[in-house]
């Protein structure tokens, strides 16, 4: 929502490289020149596998704004990924050959895949595994890097954020460590970004 703000930090900060999360939906043509022009912005677009299964959790209509962001971005040379979440819905899915085959046709460099913790009598490890091996085989044999939030810890030796190398400035401005770790003792706002790294 706050892409010419998110486009200021990057004029500001031309020293630094930026990733962004989104959903996809605001990415436009305008945005992308934007992007182009600054030269150190990437995305990540959210995207939960094929269209029912992803207008089931990001409304309807939203699985078509994302291949047309993917398109836009894609046709001006502009490296961006994806961030997929899987669950017991789509994690057959979203693990299969074809999904990855689908990711580099659209162009996407990377994917990140995140999970939602198992929890309860139904939960299964055994997805959480399959996701596991999955990521690695395609990281091997794909044009396409993949993250494995969760499970990609043992490289980087221990949390793959951790507040070393990584922060997340959330909506109010102020700087986590961690998107998932809302935790903050300063604010963009307030504070340079490498003092707040610091």
């Amino acid at each position: 929502v706050r892409k010419k703000d998110v486009i200021r930090l990057c004029e500001k900060h031309n020293d630094c490289v930026f990733h962004a999360f989104t959903n996809g939906t605001l990415v436009d043509d305008e945005f992308c020149q934007e992007m182009q022009r600054v030269g150190n912005l990437s995305l990540s677009i959210s995207l939960e596998g094929y269209e029912e299964v992803n207008d089931g959790r990001r409304g309807k209509g939203v699985y078509q704004k994302v291949m047309h962001a993917m398109k836009l971005l894609k046709d001006r040379g502009l490296p961006f990924g994806v961030s997929t979440c899987y669950t017991g819905m789509n994690v057959d899915s979203v693990s299969s050959e074809e999904y990855f085959d689908k990711l580099i046709d659209c162009g996407a460099l990377f994917a990140w895949f995140f999970h939602y913790m198992p929890v309860g009598n139904d939960a299964s490890p055994d997805q959480r595994e399959e996701m596991y091996h999955a990521i690695r085989k395609f990281r091997s044999t794909k044009a396409i890097f993949t993250l494995d939030f969760q499970n990609d810890a043992e490289f980087v030796h221990g949390c793959i954020a951790g507040g070393r190398h990584y922060l997340h400035i959330n909506a109010n401005g102020d700087v986590e460590p961690c998107v998932f770790i809302h935790y903050s003792n300063c604010n963009i706002k307030d504070t340079s970004l490498l003092d707040a790294l610091k």
